[in-house]
């Protein structure tokens, strides 16, 4: 595929996969190929990619004779990174938000703990530096460079626990960070209690103290939550 071809596929799938999640297509909807090929001007083998991709995200079913049809919501895959990420562009974003960090909130404290008892000497240094990049970050407005920190803090927690479910959650916890921070569901600086609490959770885990990290990041998911009432009601 060549780069023009990647940036019409690009801009066909985020133009539908906006509109789907949006719901401008009820679920029943039917997109035929020639029609969309036509409103964006671009090749059926383009659409024909682009309902590829939406079909492996469960957001469209392909029938013959019928066409492409919108699935209901319910049957999404609402895990894929992409479709956290047109959710949380749209009207639905608070809801989606919330959803998104209660799961964490579920997931990331069990993790903790077990990162705790499972961590590597290697793994232990890399949350402890990321962690201090997110206190240097964490003024000025530095939103962007605090995220990078943010991201790879929360990635290495659920990479060493050792536990391959939890692992693969990472690119969604990435979503929600990086949705929260470009749609500017943030403070223009990150709470400090907060910030120091990814401290002492690295700290907890370097120490081996289950108990304790799995305590702290339960503490960061419920400041996290009450940010969420503020920010999006």
């Amino acid at each position: 595929m060549t780069t023009q071809a990647r940036g019409l596929h690009t801009h066909v799938l985020d133009s539908l996969g906006l509109a789907i999640t949006a719901g401008e297509y009820p679920p029943g909807s039917v997109l035929r190929t020639d029609e969309l090929a036509q409103r964006f001007d671009v090749s059926r083998t383009v659409v024909r990619e682009v309902v590829r991709v939406l079909e492996s995200m469960d957001l469209v079913e392909s029938r013959r004779r019928v066409g492409v049809t919108v699935k209901p919501a319910e049957q999404w895959n609402v895990y894929d990174p992409q479709v956290i990420r047109w959710r949380l562009a749209g009207a639905d974003r608070p809801r989606q938000l919330r959803s998104l960090t209660v799961l964490r909130s579920a997931v990331e404290p069990v993790a903790a703990g077990l990162a705790a008892l499972r961590a590597t000497p290697a793994q232990c240094a890399d949350l402890t530096e990321q962690a201090l990049g997110m206190v240097a970050t964490s003024r000025g407005r530095r939103l962007e460079a605090y995220l990078v920190h943010d991201v790879a803090f929360h990635r290495i927690v659920l990479n060493a626990s050792g536990n391959e479910m939890f692992a693969r959650l990472g690119d969604v916890v990435a979503e929600v960070l990086t949705g929260r921070t470009h749609h500017r569901v943030m403070f223009p600086d990150p709470d400090p209690a907060a910030v120091t609490l990814h401290v002492r959770v690295a700290e907890a885990v370097r120490e081996r103290d289950a108990a304790e990290a799995e305590r702290l990041t339960r503490e960061i998911a419920v400041g996290a939550l009450q940010e969420l009432d503020v920010l999006a009601p």
